[in-house]
């Protein structure tokens, strides 16, 4: 089924996922310029013990600057949904509205590594759902937090179309594009959530904490894999354009060190 037909063109926005991996006054510095280069986000990674946690640090961020803050992403295989609820509904709070939850699955094994128990792919949807259910308590009707579900298979796309507000697709560096626009197609459009992509590389770099060791950038453009952007701003503009009418991306989130390099596609693209 194509129901890229039936959804709205949204205009375009774009995040920047900005760990904290220098000195303070540099990272700070960062996120000024990220904010008045005209990113909508500035988004922190889920990564117990390398990075500070995701709420002091975001609520730091805005403080900085004038822009929406949020998680990329809440990972349920580490986290219990009512503290997260309670976390998310804070920030949104404390930002005057300008938090946005990103929330997913978390990487295979991730819970392991840390020392926890291992959880189930089930266990981490019933997680997720209960966390989207414990925010909308907690928000109550004056208030709502918008939800950014990262997807793979579908029953993590069926709660996505349940729950969510947008959707990023968690898409294998190996599928070419004809792949990724089936996968992205094929998705319901029974309510109007806004598509977001996740792009680990732009030219020939990688972001930290948006892909697996070893991702080779050149295997990615041999497949034509949309994990990718060409650094050339021109021909990053292009093809970012092309994805939204072709497939209907308009959320992308790139990585902090690819910022000032996609500047100009933002000052170009952001909100058309």
């Amino acid at each position: 089924m194509n129901d890229q037909a039936t959804r709205r063109t949204r205009p375009f926005r774009f995040g920047v996922v900005a760990p904290i991996d220098s000195d303070l006054p540099a990272w700070r510095d960062r996120v000024r310029r990220i904010a008045d280069s005209g990113y909508s986000t500035l988004l922190m990674p889920d990564v117990p013990t390398w990075q500070p946690a995701i709420g002091p640090t975001l609520a730091t961020a805005a403080a900085i600057a004038d822009l929406r803050v949020g998680s990329w992403v809440y990972a349920a295989a580490l986290r219990e949904p009512w503290s997260t609820a309670w976390e998310a509904h804070s920030l949104s709070v404390l930002t005057e509205g300008r938090f946005e939850m990103g929330i997913g699955a978390g990487r295979p094994g991730i819970e392991v590594e840390l020392g926890q128990p291992a959880v189930s792919p089930a266990e981490r949807r019933a997680r997720m759902r209960e966390t989207v259910t414990a925010l909308r308590t907690f928000d109550g009707p004056d208030l709502h937090t918008p939800v950014v579900m990262a997807v793979s298979g579908p029953k993590s796309q069926a709660l996505a179309l349940e729950v969510a507000d947008a959707v990023t697709f968690v898409l294998p560096s190996d599928d070419d594009r004809a792949e990724t626009t089936n996968r992205v197609r094929n998705f319901p459009a029974d309510r109007d959530l806004e598509l977001g992509q996740h792009v680990a590389a732009v030219g020939d770099g990688v972001a930290p904490f948006m892909a697996g060791p070893g991702l080779d950038t050149a295997a990615l453009r041999a497949a034509d894999s949309l994990v990718i952007l060409p650094s050339d701003p021109a021909a990053a503009a292009e093809e970012i354009q092309r994805r939204r009418e072709e497939i209907g991306f308009s959320y992308f989130v790139i990585g902090a060190n690819f910022a000032d390099t996609l500047a100009p596609v933002v000052a170009k693209l952001a909100g058309q």
